[in-house]
This record gives C-alpha cells, structure tokens and sequence, in this order.
C-alpha cells in the first residue's frame, strides 16, 4: 500500500515540477518569504510528530516524564545553534553530510526490509545530489547562499568544480545502484524522484527549488509514512496526523517567525530568511537524526 502511494506521489510531484518550471515566471526569483512560510509550516511538520517518538524511546528506557524528552531534545537544538555561533563552517559543514544521509535514507528506506551498512553508504551518496546539483547548475547563486549563513566557501569541495561534477554523478550512479539492488518495480520511484530535483534544480534558483524538495517531496514521503502508522485508512490518518502534528507544528513555526524578526535587526533580508532556513533546519535535524537512530538500535 504504502509503495503505491509513494509510486502516486513521485508522479504528481514530477508532473507539478515540470508545469512550475515551465513558468519563466518561477525561474526568475528565490522567493525568500515563500520559502520561509512554507518550510516553517510543511517542511518542519513531519518531524512535529517527534513527541510520539520520544514517549516511544522512554517507555523502551523504562521512563514516564515527557518533560525529560522535550528538555533533551532542546538541548540538542540550542548546542547546534551554539556551535554554529563559534564555529559556523564546522556545523554547517556537518550538517551538509548529515542531511545528505538523511535525505537518500528517508526519502530510499521504504523500498528495504532489512538495514545494511552498504545500504546506509549508497543513502548518503543517493543524497548528495540534493548539495551538488544546485552548484552545479546554478554555482554562484548557492555560494551566495552559503556566504550568508556563515560557510567557508574557500574550502575546496567549493573551489574544485571536478570535485562538483563527481559528486554530482556519482549521487545520480548510487540511486540506480539502489534501484538495482532494491528488486522492487516500486524502486522506479527513486529515478522518477531524481528526475524531478534534477528539473527543480536545473530552472529553479537553488533556494527555491530545495524548498519545493523538501517540503512536497521528503516531508511529504516521511510524513505519508507516519500517516500510515498510525491507521492504514489514509482518509482517517491524515486528520490524526494533522491533529497531533499541529501543536509542535506551531510552536516550531513562531520560533522561526521570532527568529526571523531578531535576525532582520543585524542582516538583510536575504541572510535573514536564509540563516532561519537553514540553520534553523540543522537545529531541528540533529536531534531528528538522533532520536531515530535511538528507535532504530533500541527496537523501534
């Protein structure tokens, strides 16, 4: 069922990815506040269900207190944005890998029953593609986007345009590896979905085309996948889904809006929208990432 739904899905996100590129209309801005409204509405809301995932990994450590969950959790968040504040090219640096990892497992897993650490090393490469396309077709605009939240973009993964280009195709070899190993005709979802960040990142300026990635292609598959968890009737687990995800869903969204407003008193409006984007997103990640390698190693 759920293959099907992600086969659906993968379709209609091509098919809305080549009609928005077909727009010059869309090809022409980075959309800042779009953007921003968008990633700190649907973008964060799959990971608003991390509260049911925290009582889970309790009640698996023999704990009742929610309050130890929600204070671990902010740590976490409040020690990426202090690394970030002494030592921004460090953070951000790790997060690139970590969000490649993230991207190719979660947006790759549904096709695998079992995990293997081979899988795990073609998830990550999988997800390079979605750093390397837009400096590959669009360089100076996503330098510019790392200028703004703190990177070294001297570094030579930036300077080294091979470097770019073998990064690039092989994220594109390891997604046909993974179709190929994963024996699954659903597994053409995965080129199907390249395509489409492939399109997204060709046309679309880097910023604009990773929101529509993120929000309406990984958010949307993790969150189908929790949908399905928690009632198999999709009509029903989508109100559940709603119901439960809303509350942190604000909560979380207010801090980007607040955060915004307190960065738009030091930068401009580009580096504003564009370090709550992103660094905002590396707060949130971590202990994302965290908590479910936890679930996984302690029996989810």
């Amino acid at each position: 069922m759920i293959d099907k739904i992600n086969f659906r899905h993968s379709i209609l996100f091509l098919i809305v990815s080549i009609l928005i590129t077909s727009f010059d209309y869309f090809r022409n801005s980075p959309f800042l506040f779009v953007c921003l409204v968008l990633v700190a509405s649907i973008g964060i809301s799959h990971g608003a269900m991390d509260n049911m995932k925290g009582a889970q990994l309790l009640k698996i450590f023999n704990m009742k207190s929610m309050l130890t969950f929600y204070a671990g959790y902010s740590a976490i968040s409040v020690l990426v944005i202090c690394v970030w504040l002494l030592s921004s090219t460090f953070l951000l640096f790790l997060f690139l890998l970590v969000a490649s990892y993230h991207f190719g497992k979660e947006d790759s897993e549904f096709l695998f029953q079992s995990k293997k650490f081979f899988l795990d090393i073609l998830f990550f490469l999988k997800g390079l593609v979605i750093i390397s396309a837009p400096l590959l077709f669009h360089y100076t605009d996503t330098i510019n986007i790392f200028n703004t939240i703190g990177m070294n973009t001297d570094l030579f993964i930036f300077r080294d345009y091979s470097f770019i280009i073998s990064c690039f195709f092989i994220s594109i070899i390891s997604s046909i590896a993974i179709v190929l190993i994963a024996r699954n005709l659903y597994a053409s979802i995965l080129i199907i979905d390249l395509f489409a960040i492939l399109i997204l990142n060709y046309f679309l300026h880097p910023l604009f085309a990773f929101t529509l990635y993120f929000c309406f292609l990984h958010s949307a598959r993790h969150s189908i996948t929790l949908m399905q968890d928690l009632d198999k009737d999709l009509s029903k687990s989508i109100k559940i889904f709603i119901r439960k995800s809303l509350p942190l869903t604000i909560v979380t969204a207010s801090i980007f809006v607040v955060a915004f407003v307190f960065l738009m008193s030091e930068y401009d409006i580009n580096s504003s929208i564009n370090k709550v984007i992103f660094v905002g997103l590396a707060a949130l990640t971590f202990p994302h990432i965290i908590l479910e390698y936890m679930l996984e190693k302690n029996g989810k």
